[in-house]
């Protein structure tokens, strides 16, 4: 097997190909590596500006007050757990929808796909959404955060059309062998479909993982709040205690050493602190879905 030799115009082309590419990956990165900079130095030093790839005055207060707080661990684990649940239980239900919607032969298909889709053109608003999830009983317990987040007709609509693509003849063939719609859903559609159900899932995730309203409008126990809604307080929490300590020149005359020492934590540091502590957990998490983006699951299939 002969191998071709690269011609001038296919190194030029590789050459810019590859440039672009890494200029393209930097910019997406840099955000990330200045919000991190900014995280581990001192919050008073880094109003004056000039920090871009690294820490001038590295501390660890930033994150020293941010996980002081004794509820921080516990507004976590509502995030993780809200988060978990509402992804799995949304790509199943989701997947389960789209693949009803995606069988031509079922009663009443355009009406219902119209009924779903007349429905995201219009939004309660927020005072009836409040009064709904009292009236069913789900304001200010954990199911606010899962139960009006378990269905997406976007998400659905995205996942049927990625079942419309893929051929009838198999669902057809496990038919005649004599598969339930339930066995043809989770033993054939469901695995061809992971890299759109990734990709669902991993946008399901993000949303949830980051959704402080939820919390600050339908949450009132403190131990319910997610850890967005947490730290959004504590900024705030943090802004006000900054302003206060600015109107009183007294209050700053007679600091003692631990307080001159913690003059180094401003609400901007802490926000990018928020910022890492946010994000750190879902780029963790982003490889583990990374294959299935790429993978030709459903061409392989077909090939054998």
């Amino acid at each position: 097997m002969s191998v071709r030799k690269l011609t001038a115009s296919d190194r030029i082309y590789g050459f810019i190909n590859y440039t672009v590419l890494i200029i393209f990956s930097l910019t997406a990165l840099y955000p990330f590596i200045y919000f991190l900079a900014l995280s581990f130095n001192d919050g008073y030093d880094a109003m004056k500006g000039g920090i871009y790839l690294f820490p001038r005055e590295f501390t660890l207060e930033n994150y020293k007050k941010a996980f002081s707080h004794p509820q921080i661990m516990n507004a976590f684990g509502i995030s993780i757990m809200r988060t978990v649940i509402v992804t799995i239980s949304s790509v199943i239900l989701c997947a389960m929808m789209a693949y009803a919607l995606s069988k031509k032969g079922l009663p009443g298909r355009k009406y219902i796909i119209f009924f779903f889709f007349f429905t995201t053109l219009f939004g309660g608003g927020l005072i009836p959404t409040f009064i709904l999830f009292r009236q069913i009983g789900i304001y200010d317990t954990f199911w606010v955060m899962v139960i009006p987040h378990l269905y997406s007709f976007f998400n659905a609509v995205i996942i049927r059309t990625f079942f419309m693509g893929i051929p009838a003849s198999l669902p057809e063939s496990a038919t005649i062998d004599g598969a339930s719609e339930l066995d043809i859903f989770f033993k054939i559609m469901f695995p061809l479909s992971m890299p759109v159900l990734a990709t669902i899932g991993l946008f399901i995730g993000v949303g949830n993982w980051n959704d402080w309203f939820t919390g600050q409008f339908y949450i009132q126990k403190a131990e319910l709040k997610p850890a967005a809604t947490f730290l959004n307080q504590m900024i705030s929490e943090a802004s006000f205690e900054s302003m206060t300590a600015r109107s009183d020149g007294s209050q700053i005359i007679q600091m003692n050493e631990e307080q001159m020492k913690l003059r180094g934590i401003t609400p901007e540091a802490l926000r990018m602190t928020f910022v890492m502590i946010i994000t750190v957990p879902i780029i963790c998490v982003y490889p583990f879905l990374q294959k299935y983006f790429v993978k030709g699951v459903l061409l392989g299939s077909l090939k054998e």
